[in-house]
């Protein structure tokens, strides 16, 4: 799935979060940061808030856009577990950022168990050779 939102004066921040009671892995990655049109000749700083282990929330800059230097900023998709907020910490914006949304389904825990294949099962592999001279 496509991710895309924008930041600006008026919405400083956008949430991507997904159902708690979904039981699926969810990968989002960023793949660019950029100014849009209509963006002034200022620095744009935009961060990723997110919860480290010990659950306390921390934001960390992804990018620094200015108009004149660097208008656009490739992430090579960065890879971030939801639920993270993206927030334009300075400047105005118009920031958009494009990236994609991955959902793995998780495989029935019995099912891996009957794919799995037991030691009587499993053929003996020959023992390496040295190589002849």
């Amino acid at each position: 799935l496509l991710l895309g939102c924008e930041l600006t004066a008026s919405t400083k921040s956008y949430t991507f979060q997904v159902d708690e009671e979904d039981d699926s892995d969810h990968i989002l990655a960023l793949s660019v940061v950029c100014l849009t049109d209509g963006a002034k000749d200022e620095c744009n700083v935009v961060e990723v808030v997110g919860r480290n282990h010990e659950n306390q929330e921390i934001a960390v800059p992804v990018a620094n856009l200015k108009l004149s230097c660097q208008p656009l900023l490739s992430l090579d998709n960065f890879k971030l577990q939801p639920p993270v907020t993206f927030r334009l910490a300075a400047g105005s914006g118009p920031v958009h950022l494009a990236g994609w949304h991955r959902i793995m389904h998780r495989e029935d825990a019995s099912f891996e168990e009957d794919d799995e294949l037991s030691e009587e099962d499993e053929e003996e592999l020959p023992p390496i050779m040295p190589a002849k001279k």
